[in-house]
């Protein structure tokens, strides 16, 4: 037997068995590609169900138009929001590949339970009556079967692909270099979300339009499947990292922070000085520095009444270093604590200013698509005789953002390569840059869906589906440089040292999809009681009916278009302020091109 030197064996992982890796049989992104497979077939499955939701909801279960889109929000977000705990379940107890096995098990189920109640008329209310009962017992267990399973596999596909080219000193099993290999593996890992989305909101949203949803969720429950067979095949050639931490531990630190500032809220914070901050170099030997008066740190001069947390109480210092009392973990915190702390506070307005993007997003899940079934969905073919012509399934006009983006994200990341190759940063938008552009754009999303549903309402002859074509292209130009720059923003303030950190700030991002959704929701159900017996939307509101002709879906998106603006304007007023106080020495955001490496690796 081969004698494993430590060149051999990657520390802290080990392979299917539990026993210790060797890069040069397993990781690397030969492993890695088997990931990538199931985030494909994954997104094809649940994308599907997402985007069509609304027709299921709203012309099989009998649901009240408004209630049937507050549905699928509602399921969007809590896919979104369960990523925390799919991610807090790996890196606590179960590790990437087991949570994946499970989860991924339970969303199967899911499909497969929804496809037997669209099936089985049993399982579904009568014409015109609205489900209740069994019927929406079954429907909704089915559908958050598949919210959980999906939204705890969201943080671990990426992460599971990842740890296989995380090895120091190169990629195992012919990855080639870490660096290379890594940024390789995440363009492709986004590249093949986009892919996913298309084929769910093309190939599937077909077949359920043409074969029926029955059809349509056995379609995802066999997407799901390969999904599952393609991750397992892979596991003999996994390197698997053991659980590590909870991505919660942030939240628990600055708790403590919190707290104990609030305790020494009397004391006085020295300017310069760290005679009575604990943990300091010297004290605590991790390197770590202290938060007052630290001008490497970003947000030194913001929140200073956190630093209070480090400081040791008078009564707690003895004289001659004999007598005194060891504060508790509530009264005294380590300086990384604090920073840890103000970074979350800095973050947390530039991240709210996100959530109204993703209420426009849900709208185009919800409102778009019933938009288009009002429409003439009828394309001539070209090069047909006889004036052949294609039916294009409402929800598939989902996919022309997505289309966009497979096109438009590697061209960014070509320019983004080209730009820090020849040194001109100006081609290459910092993250902060990214969200406005995207926050700023969004606005006209809605202010075209607005216009064309008013021209739809005006004209007497139906008019043609492709007229909400420049709502879904702006916004996918929206999303390409909003979503990508959040992430990368989020991911870039974690400090280097600290992973779990880093983890969660990353995994923060998809809380604002499902509070983007969530709000979706309270939205409705807010303007149809604000509207309601006003004149214009009748007595049930802008939304209150169920026919779209006697609704104001136009005023709606007017009024989402005016809470864009105003959440532009201000997120200017929260980037101006995070960037106010640059510490000497530290780039500013704007000016950090580099931060933690290429936009498509960031993005994923």
């Amino acid at each position: 037997m081969a004698v494993l030197t430590s060149r051999d064996v990657v520390d802290g992982a080990v392979d299917w068995r539990g026993r210790p890796c060797r890069p040069r049989h397993h990781g690397g992104m030969r492993a890695a590609a088997f990931a990538l497979g199931m985030v494909a077939l994954e997104m094809a499955a649940v994308a599907a169900v997402g985007s069509n939701l609304i027709t299921y909801v709203f012309g099989e279960m009998h649901l009240p138009l408004a209630e049937a889109a507050n549905v699928v929000t509602n399921f969007a977000g809590a896919v979104f929001l369960l990523a925390l705990l799919g991610g807090f379940l790996a890196d606590s107890y179960l590790g990437c590949l087991p949570t994946i096995l499970l989860f991924s098990l339970l969303e199967l189920a899911g499909f497969l339970l929804l496809s037997l109640q669209a099936s089985l008329p049993r399982l579904r209310p009568p014409p015109r009556e609205k489900a209740g009962g069994v019927e929406a017992a079954v429907f909704f267990a089915a559908l958050y079967m598949v919210a959980i399973g999906s939204g705890c596999l969201k943080p671990n596909m990426i992460a599971h692909g990842a740890d296989q080219l995380a090895v120091a000193g190169g990629g195992g099993g012919g990855g080639g270099g870490a660096g290379m290999g890594m940024s390789g593996y995440f363009s492709a890992a986004y590249l093949c979300f986009c892919g996913g989305e298309v084929v769910a909101l093309t190939a599937v949203v077909w077949v359920q339009t043409r074969e029926g949803m029955g059809v349509g969720f056995g379609v995802s429950a066999g997407a799901m499947a390969g999904a599952i067979a393609c991750v397992a095949a892979g596991a003999p050639l996994y390197r698997n990292t053991p659980p590590r931490g909870s991505i919660f531990t942030p939240i628990a630190r600055a708790s403590l922070v919190f707290v104990a500032s609030f305790t020494k809220r009397k004391l006085i914070c020295p300017l310069s000085s760290s005679a009575n901050l604990a943990n300091t170099e010297s004290d605590a030997g991790d390197g770590r520095r202290p938060a007052c008066g630290d001008s490497g740190f970003r947000h030194a001069n913001k929140f200073r009444f956190l630093d209070k947390a480090c400081m040791t109480a008078p009564s707690q210092c003895g004289g001659d270093g004999g007598g005194a009392t060891p504060e508790s973990p509530w009264e005294l915190c380590t300086a990384a604590e604090v920073r840890q702390a103000k970074t979350l506070l800095a973050v947390a307005p530039v991240f709210a200013c996100t959530i109204v993007f993703n209420t426009v997003l849900a709208q185009l899940q919800t409102f778009s698509v019933q938009q288009a079934a009002a429409m003439d969905t009828s394309i001539p073919l070209p090069f047909t005789t006889g004036g052949a012509k294609f039916r294009v399934p409402p929800a598939s006009l989902q996919a022309i953002p997505y289309a966009l983006m497979l096109l438009l994200v590697p061209a960014s990341d070509l320019l983004l390569a080209t730009a820090t190759r020849r040194r001109r940063p100006a081609l290459a938008l910092a993250p902060l840059r990214r969200v406005g552009v995207g926050l700023f754009a969004v606005g006209f999303s809605m202010a075209a869906a607005a216009a064309v549903e008013r021209m739809r309402r005006r004209e007497k002859a139906v008019v043609s589906v492709m007229w909400l074509a420049p709502q879904y292209v702006v916004f996918g130009v929206s999303e390409m440089f909003t979503a990508v720059g959040l992430v990368e923003f989020m991911y870039s303030q974690a400090a280097a040292e600290e992973g779990g950190a880093r983890a969660f700030m990353t995994a923060l991002a998809y809380c604002s999809y499902a509070m983007g959704f969530f709000l979706s929701s309270a939205l409705v159900s807010l303007v149809n009681r604000a509207t309601a017996g006003r004149g214009g939307g009748g007595e049930k509101g802008w939304l209150g009916d169920d026919d779209l002709d006697r609704d104001r879906l136009d005023l709606f998106y007017w009024a989402l278009a005016a809470l864009s603006g105003v959440n532009f304007c201000c997120f200017l007023l929260c980037a101006r302020w995070y960037n106010s106080g640059a510490q000497p020495g530290r780039a500013s955001d704007d000016d950090d091109d580099d931060a933690e490496g290429s936009v498509m690796e960031i993005n994923a």
